[in-house]
């Protein structure tokens, strides 16, 4: 069953899908730290396990991790205890470094090789009725990733064949990742493209959605849906998101999710948006309970819409303030 046909199955039902982008709050639960989890598939399996056993959501995806292509890439990465990894240090030359980008087989690196043995054990181990989601980096904000957010957004309008060179390589490196973790057991792909939010609508769709198309492609020869998930203000990018192929649109709490909807496909899910860091990080659990209640009874109307988070819960977000949201979004 595609995608948009089991969100519209659970709307008839009066009931919606829920998948809060979550994975770090339940961290220190799980009694390890969020380097562990990202470097070592049993480390991450204890949080996983930790989701599933008390919050039961629809979907469940595993930690979010922007770093883990590049870091693949060979791109200098910060490894915190209790903070998810950064790439640092964007150096970039082409005539020095794109042969060697090409030449790396990242599926060979061992921190990679992880999240999809950790995909390999959430098929085994959880029930068939929760979908598995993983995370790829999207092919813009990769090649951000290796010469810089600001370098890229230049490039994009000062050299755009060189800066198209380095985005056909990425996307190449992202489908080897992507058909890792589709063989692996994953129900859906979200792309991962934060950076995006900077282009205008054209340079959109010139520099992330025209490659992002072929990650759709791969997803969906394989009956996988694919997600589109950027960060931020994207309301001026809502009607180029309907030509992406996308099975479902993960937008941020910025986006005014009702607009949205009547700019969106009824064929194209809309995933969020409660703000990540509001009152589900600084409140208390009638605070979330009241934002969630809201935020439901806005889109009463829209059945092509799953409950989310806006973008991944940080760590401090309190157990009990995830608990209610799972308990008011079931209701």
């Amino acid at each position: 069953m595609k995608m948009i046909e089991t969100v519209r199955a659970k709307y008839r039902n009066n009931q919606r899908i829920l998948a809060p982008l979550l994975g770090f709050p339940a961290v220190k639960g799980a009694g390890t730290s969020i380097k562990l989890a990202q470097q070592n598939a049993s480390e991450h399996m204890k949080v996983m396990r930790r989701i599933v056993e008390k919050w039961h959501p629809d979907v469940i995806f595993t930690l979010m991790d922007l770093s883990v292509e590049a870091s693949a890439l060979g791109r200098e990465t910060i490894f915190p205890p209790n903070e998810a990894a950064t790439v640092v240090n964007f150096d970039y030359n082409k005539e020095r470094d794109l042969s060697l980008l090409k030449s790396v087989d990242i599926l060979e690196d061992g921190r990679l090789r992880s999240y999809v043995e950790t995909h390999k054990r959430m098929k085994h181990e959880f029930p068939g009725n929760i979908l598995r989601g993983a995370y790829v980096t999207g092919p813009y904000t990769l090649a951000g990733l290796i010469m810089g957010a600001e370098n890229a957004a230049m490039e994009t309008m000062m050299n755009p064949e060189d800066f198209h060179e380095l985005c056909t390589v990425c996307t190449e490196k992202i489908l080897d990742y992507t058909r890792a973790i589709i063989e692996a057991g994953a129900h859906i792909v979200a792309v991962l493209e934060p950076s995006a939010m900077m282009l205008g609508p054209e340079q959109f769709r010139e520099f992330s959605m025209d490659y992002t198309r072929e990650i759709v492609d791969v997803c969906h020869k394989q009956d996988v849906a694919m997600v589109y998930h950027i960060c931020g203000n994207t309301e001026h990018l809502l009607e180029s998101f309907n030509d992406s192929g996308a099975d479902a649109l993960s937008l941020d709490s910025d986006v005014d999710f009702l607009q949205a909807a009547k700019i969106i496909r009824e064929d194209i899910i809309l995933i969020g948006n409660v703000c990540p860091t509001g009152a589900i990080m600084t409140g208390n659990p009638e605070s979330i309970r009241k934002e969630v209640r809201i935020l439901l009874d806005e889109m009463k109307d829209i059945p092509n819409y799953i409950l989310s988070t806006g973008c991944d819960l940080p760590a401090e977000v309190p157990e009990e303030n995830v608990t209610a949201f799972m308990e008011t979004g079931r209701k």
